[in-house]
């Protein structure tokens, strides 16, 4: 039976509403068709020599720079976020194919070491054919950062990109085409869910690497119980927290609160959701500042110059859920701290912080500018409630105390660890993944290229006769 859909979809400006991208959802034919073509043109691209892919992928770099501005500004127009923070993301963009060089050469490259009776020797292999689902907070960057070490590696890849951000993909696979990459090694498909579930189910799906929601990311894992020949790399956000005791600099301390809480509109997976500070005068004082300099963040048009602090939301329908979730926590007896509800119009939500010290509120990654405030007694009593979530992804901790870094970074649990740092922010020099709900032990960052190839170990020698033990003689 077929299924070939026949109901078109768009991507709207979160903004002004205009439209972006219209195209056909992918459907189950359309993956079957990119699958088989994916694979012929792995046949060929895993043997394409390394600097040749290297070449292209450094073209690739070059050619997002050139073109860095009106890359930006689709970015900002697709998602809503501020120009300034698409130009960073495009400068990430850019960055992650030198990292990515380097971080194959480091941890996926060629070794040997001879002996008196073999040569041992190991080298990395490609998947094959490898699914990207990439997120709509950063279109460009996130899916990129499997997309250029599976290529590297020598993968095919077919990328599925949030259904939010098409315009922004289909621009990534113009600049690789550009840059030389062959026909069929990067596939761009379409749509929502139903296709994004048609590539995890297809048979030569390899290695699915995902960076999305939660319960997007259990459905995967559940889809692919029983298929252990399939990598499954999972980054499903985090809840959070980020500890702020004895800082000297109150203002400074503040500055990192409020760009942890919300920066992009809260719409990053590593934004601070829970502000963990004193009780008693210390922490009013802290509280305070972050208040004051919330209350001078500016918000509005991405696009606009000069660029606002914040944007939008990614539509006008994700800040109607967001509001929802915010209002049930404050029925729960959550005490406002800071709000500017009445401002908020469309896709456009106020920065908030509300007090839920004492109160049970749901452990989930609440994907706007909405920061939860705990106080407590002590700093062991801090470390326990940042621990207290099923997630893992980011924790900070500001303090002008040296002493509490330690118990800090042995402490808590979570893939990204930073002090007197935000949350929000990480090095692509570095590691980037959690533990618990946050992902499953396969760090994107650096170490994506472990999960891009796959080692092989071999012994070789000259032919020999050996000895069998036990064996009779003649």
């Amino acid at each position: 039976m077929s299924t070939h859909s026949t109901q078109p979809f768009s991507s709207y400006n979160p903004v002004s509403g205009a439209t972006l991208w219209t195209g056909l959802p992918a459907d189950a034919a359309h993956v079957d068709m990119a699958m088989q073509a994916a694979q012929q043109a792995f046949q060929v691209w895993r043997h394409t020599p390394f600097a040749e892919r290297v070449q292209i992928a450094e073209r690739f770099a070059e050619l997002v720079t050139e073109q860095q501005d009106s890359l930006a500004r689709l970015i900002a127009a697709e998602t809503g976020k501020a120009l300034w923070d698409a130009r960073s993301e495009v400068a990430a963009t850019a960055g992650k194919v030198a990292l990515s060089i380097q971080a194959y050469e480091q941890r996926t490259g060629t070794q040997q070491q001879s002996t008196a009776s073999h040569t041992r020797s190991l080298r990395h292999a490609p998947h094959g054919v490898v699914v990207v689902i990439g997120p709509f907070n950063f279109p460009a960057h996130l899916p990129n950062g499997h997309i250029v070490p599976a290529l590297l590696a020598g993968n095919a890849v077919v990328f599925k990109p949030s259904e939010q951000a098409p315009a922004v993909a289909e621009r990534l696979a113009q600049l690789w085409r550009a840059a030389g990459l062959p026909d069929k090694v990067l596939q761009v498909l379409n749509g929502a869910g139903a296709t994004g579930q048609a590539l995890v189910a297809h048979p030569l799906s390899v290695a699915v690497l995902f960076t999305g929601g939660e319960p997007a990311g259990l459905a995967i894992h559940r889809a692919l119980a029983g298929r252990p020949q399939v990598l499954l790399a999972l980054e499903m956000g985090g809840n959070n927290p980020i500890i702020a005791w004895e800082v000297d600099d109150v203002a400074a301390a503040a500055s990192q609160i409020v760009f942890s809480a919300f920066v992009s509109a809260g719409q990053r997976c590593t934004c601070a959701r829970r502000l963990i500070i004193p009780e008693g005068v210390a922490g009013d004082d802290l509280l305070a500042a972050v208040i004051a300099q919330t209350k001078s963040l500016s918000i509005g048009d991405p696009l606009a110059e000069p660029s606002p602090f914040m944007g939008s939301l990614i539509h006008a329908k994700a800040a109607t859920d967001f509001k929802a979730a915010r209002t049930a926590i404050i029925q729960q007896g959550a005490g406002v701290l800071y709000d500017d509800f009445a401002a908020e119009n469309g896709a456009f939500v106020s920065p908030s912080m509300v007090d839920v010290t004492g109160i049970a509120v749901p452990d989930e990654e609440l994907f706007g500018p909405f920061l939860q405030v705990t106080r407590v007694a002590d700093f062991e009593q801090a470390l326990q409630a940042a621990n207290q979530t099923r997630f893992g992804l980011a924790a900070a901790l500001l303090s002008s105390r040296a002493e509490l870094f330690e118990p800090f970074q042995q402490t808590v649990r979570a893939g990204i660890l930073n002090v007197n740092q935000p949350t929000a922010g990480a090095s692509g020099a570095a590691p980037f993944g959690g533990i618990g709900l946050s992902g499953n032990h396969r760090p994107a960052g650096f170490y994506a290229a472990d999960y891009c190839a796959y080692p092989v170990a071999s012994l070789s020698a000259d032919l020999h006769s050996m000895t069998l033990p036990g064996a009779k003689t003649a």
